[in-house]
Formats: C-alpha cells, structure tokens, sequence
C-alpha cells in the first residue's frame, strides 16, 4: 500500500505542474486575445466600406485593369492562414480540414461569375499554396500541394507591415496571369466561444463575395449602410483612382484575415487552457481522494495486524 501512495504522489505532484503550466498560458492567452481582438473589431468597418467601394467603381465604369479581370481558372493560389504552435483546440485542425475538403476537387472553388453568368474552370485545375504559419505550411507539405512560400514570423497581434510582401507577391502573379483566382483560408472571430472557418476570394475582385463579407459584417457589427457613389466625383478619372486603391485593398483584406484569424487563435488557445486547467484540477480532487483511501487503508491494515499480533500473544 506505501507504494500506491508513492505513486499517487507522484501524479499529483506531475498533474499539479502541468495545471501551473496550463494557468500560466491561459492568462497569457487572454492577455494576447483582448488585443488581437481589439485590433480586428477597430478594422472591420474600415475593410468592409472599402471593399464595397472598389467593387461599386467596378461596375459604374467597365475599364481594363488585370486585377479585375476575371478570367477562366486554371490554377489558384490558396493563402492558408494557420498557427506556428499547437494548445489552441480545434483552431488549426478546422481550417485545415476546410480547405483540405475544398482542394480535394478544386472545380468546386474555381468557378468565376460575371455579370451574373457563370465560367467553367478548365479541365485540369492546378493549386499553389501560400502558408502563413508553420502548421498550414505543414499541412501543404504533407499533401503534396506546391507550397510557393511560408511565412512564419509573423507576431502574435499582426501589423500592417507584414500582410506588405504577401499583398505584394499574390497581386504581381495574378497580374502576371501566373494565377487565375486567389482565395485566402482563414478563420473568422465571432466571439471568443466561436470562430468559423472561411474561404474568401481575393482577387479577382468578386460582387457576391462583396455580398457575402458585407453581410459577415454587418450580422457582426450591425453595420447596414450602403456607399452612394452619385455624390463623389473623381479625378482625374474613375480607372486611375481604381489603379491606385486596388492593391491597397487588397492589402487590406489580406491584413483583415490575418487580424481575425489572430484573434480566432488566442481564444481558441484560451479556452483549451481553461479546459485543461479544470481538467487537471478535477483529476487532482479524484487523486486526493484516492490518497486518502490508500493511506486510511493501510492505517486500517496496520491496525488490524497490531491488533492481531497483541491477540496471538494471549
């Protein structure tokens, strides 16, 4: 029986190290969340106007510029936004397993609509990946998917600066036509109990994932007014300023994943923490009570063999 004890010991004293560990990284989990989360909250209105102004210049005036030229697929560029370190919950393992369904049968995201008529993709469509985190990068590896580059630096709250040479990198390949429709993968913060995988198209610039995203952002943020382009006049002309602001706004929605996708991270990790917290703290609890038992058994024993002892000596 001193040997159970021994052991039990043990257990409690590994299980209370861990619960130490598991507190400690769930408070810095919430410290990290309230910023990510604040970060992407103070964006969102900002992301979702410009969007709906790029795509409203686009249909008021048709003019010849590559980023919005939407032609027939032959081969996507998927950015995968993902974590560099795991403890997050089902976090990496959703948008993982998301995106891995969509690649399975690329078609099924290749298809363009313009002017309400829908483009076949090509027969064969091939898949490039971008990873932004060690995991998605992984995962592309693992697949045998091409992986054209990995971005692994990136901060726990993302700034403007590093969503630059990505923003850069995808625009001068679609418009050097290497890729026909690039899509981002990233998981988008509802609260900090729910966030939900999501594959967003980025260029080309698309009216009905415009519906979409204004509709993501207004069930989130309430938002229900409409841009009204008859009041502004521009110069020198519309197609200028769009050459202008479409890499920006493609800047923008690029950092806008990275900021959801952040703040989606910290709080998965936060409540797989607080999980584990409580789970160890039950297991300690069920630990203790079985210490106890042992030891009050082996009292009971030595008592019973005292007692028996005196007995014999009668």
């Amino acid at each position: 029986m001193a040997i159970n004890t021994k052991v039990i010991k043990r257990r409690l004293k590994s299980i209370g190290s861990t619960k130490k560990i598991t507190k400690a990284m769930e408070m810095i989990a919430a410290a990290k969340m309230r910023k990510a989360v604040s970060a992407a909250i103070d964006t969102r209105a900002y992301s979702s106007l410009a969007w709906e102004l790029l795509v409203n210049l686009s249909k008021t005036q048709k003019v010849q510029i590559p980023l919005l030229e939407a032609r027939q697929v032959k081969k996507i560029l998927v950015i995968m936004i993902t974590s560099n370190r795991g403890l997050c919950g089902s976090f990496n393992a959703n948008i993982i397993k998301k995106t891995a369904l969509q690649m399975k049968d690329p078609k099924n995201i290749a298809k363009q609509v313009i002017d309400g008529k829908e483009i076949l993709p090509s027969d064969r469509v091939e898949v490039d990946v971008i990873g932004i985190g060690k995991k998605g990068a992984d995962f592309a590896k693992k697949m045998g998917y091409n992986l054209t580059a990995a971005f692994s630096n990136m901060t726990d709250t993302p700034n403007f600066d590093d969503a630059l040479p990505i923003a850069k990198m995808v625009i001068d390949a679609y418009e050097k036509k290497t890729y026909d429709k690039v899509i981002v993968a990233y998981t988008d913060f509802k609260s900090a109990l729910v966030q939900t995988a999501r594959l967003r198209q980025v260029l080309p610039i698309s009216e009905s994932d415009l519906e979409k995203t204004l509709f993501d952002t207004e069930e989130k943020n309430s938002v229900k007014e409409k841009t009204n382009l008859n009041d502004y006049l521009f110069e020198p002309n519309r197609t200028d300023v769009l050459q202008i602001i479409l890499p920006r706004l493609v800047e923008t929605q690029i950092y806008q994943t990275m900021l959801e996708s952040s703040a989606s991270e910290h709080s998965s990790r936060m409540v797989a923490m607080k999980a584990a917290s409580e789970a160890a703290k039950d297991m300690i609890s069920e630990l203790n009570l079985t210490f106890n038992k042992a030891r009050q058994a082996g009292i009971t024993q030595e008592i019973a063999e005292i007692a028996g002892g005196a007995a014999a000596l009668e």
